[in-house]
């Protein structure tokens, strides 16, 4: 599947479902990072979506310019089988192009201009784009 194939991220029914539900229930810690995101952060191309859906997934916070998906983790996201589907989650989201960038809740709550300039800092940073290029030239290496 191509990283760019709009079809890969297609968004599921059940994922479009459980968007909606989850934009009208944000947790505490999510509407701080999303009003941060819209008052704060002003960079040019730096549009953020809430609860945006790519494939069966729902990122809480996405750029989609510059592919970037910001979470907002609480404590359940410590349990084994969470880190397991989280860990899974992020791989495939990375095949796709995306960088992720995860935050607890305490982060968000105690630390919010921390978090801010680490978002800023992966905004400035162009995303790799996956081997080979799509425009037909050879391989290109990712570093991490």
């Amino acid at each position: 599947m191509p990283w760019n194939d709009p079809l890969a991220l297609a968004a599921t029914p059940a994922a479009q479902i459980n968007a909606r539900a989850l934009r009208r229930a944000l947790t505490d810690p999510e509407k701080r990072l999303w009003k941060a995101l819209r008052q704060r952060l002003p960079v040019e191309g730096s549009h953020f979506r809430r609860q945006v859906t790519l494939g069966c997934y729902v990122a809480d916070f996405c750029c989609l310019k510059a592919r970037l998906i910001v979470e907002v983790d609480g404590h359940q996201h410590g349990a084994d089988g969470a880190l397991a589907y989280d860990t899974q989650r992020t791989a495939t989201l990375e095949a796709q192009g995306f960088r992720v960038l995860r935050f607890s809740n305490r982060d968000v709550m105690t630390g919010i201009d921390v978090v801010l300039d680490t978002i800023f800092a992966a905004l400035a940073t162009p995303t790799p784009t996956p081997g080979p290029s799509p425009q037909g030239g050879g391989g290109s290496e990712i570093l991490r």
